[in-house]
């Protein structure tokens, strides 16, 4: 076996080098490392479900059920009662008037429909709370998106309810909706770029 021969061990040629695979080293150079998983490169998205909650972002979802559980109640409350609602907002209508319905009976529909309208804006807040260990960013929109709702929502009850205290109480607690899913780390945990983070040229 002479010591040209190509099958002769130690004369084979090293094969080549590849430097756009990850992990295989560059001549000279350390190996790198895989993508991080959402950081970059091809099949990049979301971050991956699961995980520890921070404890803004957890307490943001908090807030969400309990917002969303005192709606339902005010929302089931409003289509069980809505005769007597109306009846109280509205008053009765001249009894002399012969097989004419009570004025409260005119707007009991409309009292049991913004009663569904609140059920299904609670239902909304609760299972985009419910949705949070996915991480989308689409259920940061939705988050924002129920605290303008609830904001609007305020406004409603300002209108109707003579308590300046719990109107207070719900204006912060809709402020709070709308300002907590812009904080770094609820932005962090659905994989939105932070504020001003800016990027590292190095």
């Amino acid at each position: 076996m002479s010591k040209d021969d190509p099958d002769t061990p130690g004369n084979n040629p090293p094969p080549p080098q590849r430097p756009w695979a990850r992990g295989n080293p560059d001549p000279g150079g350390p190996p790198r490392p895989p993508h991080p998983p959402g950081t970059g490169g091809f099949g990049s998205g979301p971050p991956p479900a699961g995980g520890q909650m921070p404890a803004p972002v957890s307490s943001l979802r908090v807030l969400m059920m309990v917002v969303g559980g005192l709606q339902a109640i005010l929302g089931l409350a409003l289509v069980t009662n809505s005769v007597s609602i109306a009846t109280s907002l509205w008053g009765e209508d001249d009894a002399s008037a012969y097989a004419r319905r009570a004025t409260g009976e005119d707007h009991a529909g409309m009292v049991a429909f913004v009663g569904i309208l609140i059920l299904a804006i609670a239902a909304w807040g609760i299972l985009t709370a419910l949705k949070f260990p996915t991480r989308h960013p689409n259920v940061r929109n939705s988050a924002i998106a129920y605290g303008w709702m609830t904001l609007a929502f305020t406004v409603f009850l300002w209108a109707f309810m003579t308590v300046l205290i719990l109107v207070l109480i719900w204006l912060a607690m809709a402020i709070l909706l709308i300002v907590r899913p812009n904080q770094p780390e609820c932005r962090g945990w659905f994989g939105v770029p932070v504020l001003g983070s800016g990027y590292d040229h190095r």
